[in-house]
């Protein structure tokens, strides 16, 4: 026989390996199960342990209270029969007779023995009315007095008690007995161990024993079986995979966006996901109804009713088309019944047109991001977002702007007024306002609503909407007639400010604006609006740099009779930069000529020269000389490039170059220092030319070498020339070359400063500069000698008189005589002052200028100080006379000492 015959061969067959094998599956499964019911760990074998705890509980309490029972059944017992043993032999016949014979002892003691052991108790005792034994279980006590309490007896009344007697607890009764006439003779008592009534308990305890092993079997059995099935439920996990389980389970089929229907066999809907009651619109209370109950389009009624299998089947369901899958539970071992998935077709295709719809966008965003603020110009950038937004969203879009934001200001009138600035679209004849037209918002139009909310607003159907037309009724049907259907009007803010608002329309376009596009609008708008606020700030600091340079230069030349003065500043081409000049009057009639260049352009370095310029004007009012006065500078400059470094502009040095001259009309010399500047150019009266190259220090903020003071001596009638590198330089020629040209031009130039300055400038700069260029043309003039006094004074205090004297005669000459007492005072003040505390040379100084100027030098570089003299002082009080009756005064240092000077107004010319 082949070995592949069948069952006789060698290799067993499939089936009866099977068969084999069944048995050791079963075994296993067995062993597992008995397991998965002792595993303290799962939710199977916590209630099984649970449950066997119930039921040994239960049945031990069941034991406790039946044995409870039964001894106080017991105790009840004994003491039945104690009293009833008692009564009895104390109502027997010939008690009371044995009671009152000469030897009750002899009689009534077998009696009573053989009574207690036909009754069953312990003993049955008599005693007399004096408590005496008659009878007892042990016969040596007959004669004694018994502890029996005998006046309740001799009462007549019956008695019980529990004690412990020699063999322990027991119940005795005491009874009274009386003769035939009722008197007390003695008493009966009779006791019972309770020991000997639960002896019958312990003969039944065997039974109990059985009857509740038994029940605990019972229901050990019981609670297994019931274990096994939820074990078969529950596949051995414990609480916490169970409820993490259904946690996960719940989570999902909530979140699905697919819905889920399950149906059981009686066709109650048992479980709907939250899209299934979307797709179908179900009740609250839809859970637990039959599905024909539920008013279900018929379609989808009919297939969950039917629990077939189906597989993407198409129903339609209240205007969406769904597909449809749905399995019998029961082919997977669960109850009878069926799930159903339910997923919208509809909306996938909605969603494939809004993804087109969201690429679409995304391309008009690309294209914003390029083509939206190419200029710093607030009308161009406007256009810039109507052309990016038509034709590809929509059809016109209209750019309405604050007026303050053309000119670079901050909005103030946003919610009132605003100026159009741009109209893009398909067409060019749209009766929308032109641009330049100036627009009072209505309050309850939509353009207003934005810019109050800060949100676009859309008007879906402009027919239907009349917010809108309240702006112009007459232009809103205009509107209308020309096709125009849809509006958004997105407001333009940007870093906190409200700038206008842009506004988009559709005509030609049939589809209105979607909510969709609100969101699209407002991101073109906060684009655009980034831009325009850029511009606008650009517009306000080129605006400020500008103000601010003019600000920093000289509205008008102050008087004076050193110099005549002509100036010239051109800015450059596309910024302000930091080129500046200065006339600044000083003490003595002399006169300073400062002229500087700031590094970089722009708002950051007008306001550097703005910061330069004020320090020269109080430097000047020191009495410095020029170079103390660029030292001074210097150290300023190294400050604020420190201070900006603080501020985060690390790259940012400062770098200036300046010149500045002092001029002295009665020494007739210059005094001039450099710091970086090209030097100034000298003619004199003669027609000669020549650069003063005074030592060219570093310039101000670089620090290194000292500065020098150059002094010159400069004749009337000359022309001295200071100029900023605008001037000079040029990328086609070489400096020299420059300087050489500027020479030329200068000896070629005549009449006074104002056409000197023409002529530099025409012959240097034929075209437009490329840099700031500041020229300054000074004239020299010199005080008359007429108008000058001096006198030498003599360390001697009768001095004062003498010069109190030649000054009057002085001012006689002067005709200034109603000058006299306060000059006289003055002057008797500062030179007593230089001879009682300063060293010689002792002089005094009278010019006539514009004023009338007292100086008093002495040889002393130490400069006295206005204080106020107590009352009780005696002096202290010249200094304060001086302050008080001059203009003004103050010192200022020599070489050889210093000065103190005073100037008065001169008198008003008579009419």
């Amino acid at each position: 026989m082949s070995r592949f015959a069948g069952p006789a061969g060698l290799l067993p067959s499939r089936k009866s390996s099977r068969e084999a094998a069944a048995p050791a599956r079963r075994g296993r499964r067995k062993g597992e199960s008995i397991r998965s019911l002792l595993n303290p760990h799962s939710v199977v074998g916590k209630l099984f342990i649970l449950q066997l705890v119930v039921v040994l509980l239960l049945s031990g309490g069941a034991l406790a209270i039946l044995v409870l029972t039964l001894q106080r059944q017991s105790t009840h017992d004994a003491e039945h029969r104690s009293l009833a043993v008692a009564e009895g032999f104390a109502n027997a016949p010939g008690v009371a007779a044995a009671m009152k014979s000469r030897n009750p002892p002899a009689i009534l003691q077998p009696v009573a023995s053989a009574a207690a052991a036909r009754a069953g108790v312990d003993y049955i005792g008599v005693v007399n009315r004096d408590g005496i034994r008659y009878t007892a279980s042990t016969p040596a006590l007959i004669g004694k007095r018994s502890s029996i309490d005998m006046a309740p007896l001799l009462a007549g009344r019956t008695t019980q008690a529990h004690d412990t007697g020699a063999l322990g607890p027991r119940v005795r009764a005491e009874v009274p007995i009386r003769d035939t006439d009722g008197r007390i003779l003695g008493a009966v008592g009779a006791g019972v161990r309770i020991a000997s009534i639960s002896h019958q308990v312990g003969e039944q305890l065997p039974a109990l024993l059985g009857i509740t092993g038994g029940a605990v079997v019972l229901a050990t059995a019981g609670t297994a079986l019931l274990s096994r099935r939820l074990l078969r439920q529950t596949r051995g996990m414990g609480p916490a995979e169970i409820t993490r389980m259904y946690e996960h389970h719940d989570a999902v089929l909530h979140a699905a966006r697919e819905g889920v229907l399950i149906v059981d066999g009686e066709h109650r809907l048992l479980l709907a996901n939250d899209e299934a009651r979307r797709l179908l619109d179900l009740p609250l209370d839809a859970e637990g109804r039959q599905v024909t109950e539920l008013d279900l389009p018929p379609a989808i009624a009919e297939l969950l009713v039917s629990c077939r299998v189906a597989s993407d089947e198409v129903r339609p369901a209240g205007g969406r088309v769904l597909a449809v899958n749905q399995r019998p539970t029961e082919q997977y071992g669960g109850l009878p019944g069926s799930v159903t998935t339910l997923r919208d077709s509809t909306e996938l295709q909605q969603t494939a047109g809004r993804a087109q719809a969201a690429q679409d966008r995304l391309k008009v965003l690309y294209h914003a991001g390029t083509g939206i603020g190419t200029t710093l110009d607030v009308a161009r950038t406007a256009r810039e977002l109507g052309e990016v937004a038509v034709p590809a969203f929509a059809d016109f879009v209209t750019v309405d702007v604050a007026e303050g934001i053309l000119r670079g200001d901050d909005p103030a009138d946003t919610a009132n007024t605003l100026r159009r600035v741009a109209t893009v679209g398909v067409r060019q004849d749209p009766p929308l306002w032109p641009d330049g037209t100036r627009i009072r918002l209505h309050p309850d139009g939509p353009q207003a609503a934005g810019l109050a909310t800060g949100h676009a607003v859309r008007e879906a159907e402009l027919r239907e909407g009349t917010a809108w037309a309240a702006q112009d009724a007459e232009r809103a049907r205009r509107i209308i007639d020309y096709g125009i259907h849809s509006l958004i009007s997105a407001p333009l803010h940007a870093r906190g400010v409200v700038l206008g608002v842009a506004c988009f329309w559709r005509s030609q376009k049939p589809e209105p604006f979607e909510q969709d596009d609100v969101a699209l609008a407002e991101e073109l708008a906060t684009r655009a609006a980034v831009s325009i606020d850029n511009a606008r700030r650009y517009t306000r600091e080129h605006a400020m740099a500008v103000t601010l340079q003019r600000s920093l230069l000289p509205a008008s030349l102050p008087e004076q009779n050193a110099l005549d003065v002509a100036y010239r500043y051109l800015p450059a081409h596309q910024s302000v930069g930091g080129d500046w000049f200065d006339v600044i009057p000083l003490s003595g009639t002399r006169v300073a000529l400062v002229v500087g260049d700031v590094v970089g352009h722009g708002l950051h370095a007008a306001a550097t020269m703005g910061r330069l310029r004020t320090a020269v004007h109080n430097f000047a009012a020191l009495e410095l000389t020029p170079d103390e006065i660029l030292g001074r500078l210097d150290e300023l400059a190294d400050r604020i490039d420190r201070s900006e470094d603080a501020y985060g502009y690390p790259d940012e040095v400062i770098g200036a170059t300046c010149v500045y001259a002092i001029y002295d009309p009665v020494e007739r010399r210059c005094g001039i220092a450099r710091a970086g500047h090209l030097p100034p150019l000298l003619r004199r009266p003669d027609g000669t030319l020549e650069f003063l190259d005074a030592p060219a220090g570093p310039p101000l903020g670089i620090g290194g070498s000292p500065f020098v003071t150059t002094d010159v001596e400069v004749p009337g009638g000359s022309t001295l020339l200071l100029y900023t590198d605008g001037l000079v330089e040029d990328r086609g020629r070489d400096i020299d070359e420059s300087l050489d040209l500027l020479r030329t031009a200068l000896s070629g130039a005549t009449g006074d400063p104002e056409r000197v300055c023409g002529s530099v400038l025409a012959a240097m700069l034929p075209h437009h500069p490329e840099d700031d260029v500041a020229l300054l043309v000074a004239r020299t003039r010199v005080l008359p000698p007429e108008h000058i006094a001096r006198w030498d004074v003599p360390a001697e205090p009768t001095a004062v008189g003498m010069i109190r004297t030649e000054v009057a005669g002085r001012l006689a000459e002067w005709d200034l005589a109603e000058l006299g007492f306060t000059t006289e005072l003055i002057l008797s003040e500062l030179v007593t002052n230089a001879i009682r505390h300063a060293d010689a040379p002792i002089g005094v100084r009278l010019l006539l200028d514009r004023k009338l100027i007292c100086e008093v030098s002495d040889g002393s570089s130490t400069s006295p100080h206005l204080r106020y003299a107590t009352a009780t002082e005696e002096g202290g009080r010249g200094l304060f006379l001086v302050d008080q009756v001059a203009e003004r005064w103050g010192t200022r240092y020599t070489a050889g000492g210093k000065v103190i000077w005073a100037e008065q107004p001169l008198p008003a010319a008579p009419a």
